[in-house]
């Protein structure tokens, strides 16, 4: 009973620090990267950042057969998920709709390797 509890405790763990889903993939396998929305401003200058980190982002990871994998970005829209190999759709509540919402809005996950793959939310600024 003590072996079930403490499992329990780690999936429980796992699943609440928004590593992705157990059902998804071994933990071997996922993406990791940056979000960010750009542009911030109507007129960038090339001294000035035209981007900001998306902070606190629900992304997305859906798949064919597959449950969906759900995870958010830091306070530097930094993020990571577990997925298993193949393709996968992102989406993002973040994306505006004015924009084109999340760039890309696929991506592949390959075997064995956390792969980066960074995001950008288009913040319809123009």
């Amino acid at each position: 009973m003590k072996r079930r509890a403490a499992l329990l405790v780690v999936v429980s763990a796992f699943l609440w620090l928004g590593q992705g889903d157990l059902a998804s993939g071994t933990g071997s396998s996922g993406l990791r990267g940056v979000v960010e929305r750009a542009p911030i401003r109507p007129v960038c200058a090339a001294e000035e950042a035209c981007s900001a980190p998306a902070k606190n982002v629900q992304l997305t990871f859906a798949r064919a057969g597959y449950r969906s994998a759900v995870t958010r970005t830091d306070a530097t829209g930094r993020y990571r998920v577990v997925l298993s190999p193949g393709s996968w759709e992102v989406r993002t509540t973040a994306a505006p709709k004015i924009g084109a919402g999340i760039s890309p809005k696929s991506v592949r996950v390959y075997a064995g390797k956390f792969r980066v793959v960074d995001f950008t939310i288009d913040t319809g600024i123009r």
